[in-house]
């Protein structure tokens, strides 16, 4: 049966509460440490795990031996001496044991766990590497590492504590739904699941995740939309009686386009320029014409896939057919230009994800 809720990740910067710049710069070197004993636990357990998968490749050179990966005292074909769970979590605990909080060390495990287990198969035929963390990665910690979340009116934020150290959020010109989200959780209307704190030039994110109820609206299953995604009208879509262009080509391109040329004179203009602090002043126009285009296809995808989803709700259609997608892709592949500017799979993604939050069964054809 399919799920009544919905979970939601948005991205909050936060500022550490605290009143002198020295208290500031301990908690952030703390978050610092954890981050970085998060990545070594994280390749620790992933390592662990494939180990245990594949154990019986490494019993090849004897015969009759019998194993399976459960707690000996529950099984006595059990090879483990507690629970295949408890067994990475163990290793990493006893590695990092005081260095971070074992809320987060539980949270990481359990993650990787589900993961793996999805990807199990795959990784069996070798069709998928195993996962290789990064230092920078986010790291992950429950609901129960949360304490205090409110909001104080005195300095027009959310301010709640992770692990005893005191944080606000800074939420600037909020154009989304991020305040709301927030004050639902503090009614409790709304669940926080576990999230994640990312870290990025000295600067501190905070992923929540919210569990919501899908939106209840009036569609029917037997009122079709049909959809159709190319880069001369990025989207197409009919129902019985109506047809609906949205967005051009020029419309899409030209910027995109403009952009580009932009970047392009900029890094011809980088030989040029004064070095100071190396490359990185060197190509500082590079990388800002880089997240520029970024940033304007992002949200002109959104766009597109905001108005697709609210023809099929003024429709009342209940199911979304993608028309064609393969041939599409094909098409992309064999044209440079098309597959560098069309950004199907971001637009693919937004739409299953819109379509997923009002109900809306998507079929790819």
């Amino acid at each position: 049966m399919e799920k009544s809720t919905l979970k939601l990740t948005r991205k909050i910067q936060l500022l550490v509460d605290l009143p002198t710049k020295e208290e500031r710069k301990e908690a952030l070197d703390k978050l610092y440490q954890w981050q970085n004993r998060c990545f070594r636990a994280a390749n620790l357990i992933v390592s662990h795990l494939y180990v245990q998968e594949n154990i019986k490749e490494f019993f090849y050179l004897s015969e009759g031996i019998k194993y399976k990966l459960a707690d000996e005292k529950k099984d006595e074909l059990g090879i483990l001496q507690r629970s295949r769970i408890n067994t990475t979590y163990r290793v990493v605990s006893n590695r990092f044991k005081g260095e971070i909080p074992t809320n987060i060390l539980s949270s990481l495990n359990n993650t990787l766990i589900t993961s793996f287990k999805k990807n199990s198969q795959e990784y069996w035929k070798g069709e998928r590497s195993l996962k290789n963390f990064r230092r920078d990665m986010a790291f992950p910690f429950s609901l129960e590492g949360i304490s205090r979340l409110s909001y104080n009116d005195e300095k027009r934020a959310f301010c709640f504590r992770l692990f005893q150290i005191p944080f606000k959020t800074y939420l600037g010109k909020d154009y989304s739904d991020k305040r709301v989200l927030l004050e639902r959780v503090i009614k409790g209307e709304v669940k926080l699941c576990t999230s994640h704190i990312k870290l990025k030039d000295g600067k501190i994110f905070w992923l929540p995740v919210f569990e919501i109820e899908k939106e209840k609206l009036s569609l029917k299953p037997e009122v079709i939309a049909e959809a159709s995604l190319s880069l001369e009208y990025p989207i197409v879509v009919k129902t019985a009686n109506t047809r609906l262009t949205i967005g051009t080509r020029e419309e899409f391109l030209y910027r995109r386009l403009a952009i580009q040329a932009a970047r392009k004179r900029a890094q011809i203009g980088a030989t040029y320029s004064r070095s100071g602090k190396g490359v990185k002043r060197k190509v500082k126009a590079v990388d800002n014409f880089r997240k520029t285009e970024s940033n304007y296809v992002s949200h002109r995808i959104h766009v597109y896939s905001r108005k697709l989803i609210d023809f099929c709700i003024k429709h009342q259609a209940g199911t979304l057919i993608l028309l064609n997608q393969e041939d599409k892709i094909g098409i992309a592949k064999e044209e440079k230009f098309v597959l560098r500017n069309w950004s199907y799979y971001e637009l693919m993604t937004k739409i299953k994800y819109k379509a997923k939050k009002a109900g809306i069964e998507i079929i790819i054809d």
